[in-house]
């Protein structure tokens, strides 16, 4: 990173990433395909023979990135030096004023039965209005002379913040990322986050006498206890004037912390591209967030991921309409139906662009990409091709 901002330069060419969350896939036993594979993307394709193609591995072989490294790596920073938790996406992506020594956790409505074991991580995806009402329900209560805030975010997703004196976030959570199971103790992983841990049990026992007759969301579930951490920005390395479209509030606040303008949009994806439309000379780097797929292949449906894919590619020209110098197309992470959940297998990816060498991949897949000229490389690597290819890197060296 440091190399790049040395050797980057402003200019007018523009670049846009287009981030397919959870795009990769293991193919389905009948068929043998992935759904990238199954679906129908002539225009992706189009773009596939006019560029070049990899396999792109989030953070390292064999490791299952969340969503906040996978995307990280995805705009170059190192997603282990620079980890962030999801409970500070959360509270920053709604727009949430966080104070110093403010620890904030992402949180789960969920399902457990008459047992206490969690029978749905997600609640039946509620709507949002009932997150909203059940948010207000658990909201400003003081434990131990911290309090706490709970603010709904989308659907069964909500964010809680610790608001008080001694707490440090280095804390475990409470969701055990499987069902079968009770939900964990909040435990403390240094002496220094007993106090953050103790309060976060009792809001929990709490939560779950306050929410006992309000099924399906009958329980929360906390992870990714964090503080406020301090990235360089996007500007200040790359020269650029960046951008973020997203729906989700997680990925808005991911963009912040990367110093993007958080571009206002709707809720689909026609929506995120005419916002792409409207804001098209105002900066030079566009990301886009597209949460469908992921929000499929977690829910291990095939069929539903297959025809997210086709509804992207449909609104697809839309974009290469407005001639991106650099298009980049690729995803945060695998997250294949048959598992339902994130994996550890590497993304396709595809870069467009005039000074790219295009090689023989004729289609946009996995068992495609593998072949193509990019090899398998690390998703830090991105934003640097990227960059190059919009001709926005000087020589390094004499």
């Amino acid at each position: 990173m440091n190399l790049v901002k040395d050797i980057a330069i402003p200019s007018p060419s523009k670049i846009v990433l287009l981030v397919i969350d959870g795009l990769g896939g293991l193919p389905d036993s009948q068929s043998g395909k992935t759904e990238l594979e199954t679906a129908r993307h002539t225009n992706m394709d189009e773009l596939v023979t006019k560029g070049i193609c990899g396999l792109v591995d989030p953070v390292a072989p064999g490791i299952t990135p969340g969503s906040a490294p996978g995307h990280l790596a995805l705009f170059g920073y190192d997603p282990i030096e620079c980890a962030i938790g999801r409970g500070i996406l959360e509270a920053v992506g709604i727009g949430f004023a966080l104070q110093p020594g403010d620890v904030a956790a992402r949180g789960n409505f969920c399902t457990i039965d008459d047992k206490g074991l969690i029978t749905d991580r997600r609640a039946g995806r509620i709507a949002t209005e009932k997150c909203v009402e059940l948010a207000k329900l658990l909201d400003e209560r003081t434990i131990e002379n911290v309090k706490v805030i709970v603010r709904p975010v989308k659907e069964h997703r909500l964010v809680t913040i610790f608001r008080g004196e001694g707490l440090e976030a280095d804390a475990g959570d409470s969701d055990p990322q499987q069902t079968g199971m009770a939900p964990k103790p909040v435990m403390a992983l240094n002496p220094g986050a007993e106090k953050l841990a103790r309060v976060a049990n009792i809001f929990l026992m709490q939560a779950k006498l306050l929410l006992a007759d309000h099924h399906p969301a009958n329980m929360v579930l906390l992870r990714g206890f964090s503080k406020h951490p301090h990235l360089p920005s996007m500007s200040e390395i790359y020269k650029l004037k960046p951008a973020a479209i997203a729906v989700y509030p997680m990925y808005r606040g991911l963009a912040s912390l990367a110093g993007m303008e958080i571009l206002e949009t709707g809720v689909n994806i026609e929506d995120e591209f005419a916002t792409l439309e409207q804001n098209f000379n105002k900066c030079d780097f566009f990301f886009i967030h597209i949460k469908a797929t992921d929000a499929a292949g977690e829910d291990a449906d095939f069929a539903r991921k297959v025809r997210a894919i086709e509804q992207i590619d449909r609104a697809l020209p839309r974009l290469i309409k407005l001639k991106p110098d650099v298009l980049v197309i690729t995803g945060d992470h695998s997250t294949p139906a048959l598992l339902g959940g994130h994996s550890w297998h590497p993304v396709p990816m595809l870069l467009n662009s005039k000074w790219c060498r295009s090689d023989r991949v004729m289609r946009f897949g996995e068992s495609d990409c593998i072949h193509g000229g990019l090899g398998r490389i690390p998703a830090t690597s991105i934003m640097p091709l990227a960059m190059a290819n919009a001709l926005k890197l000087t020589k390094y060296g004499a």
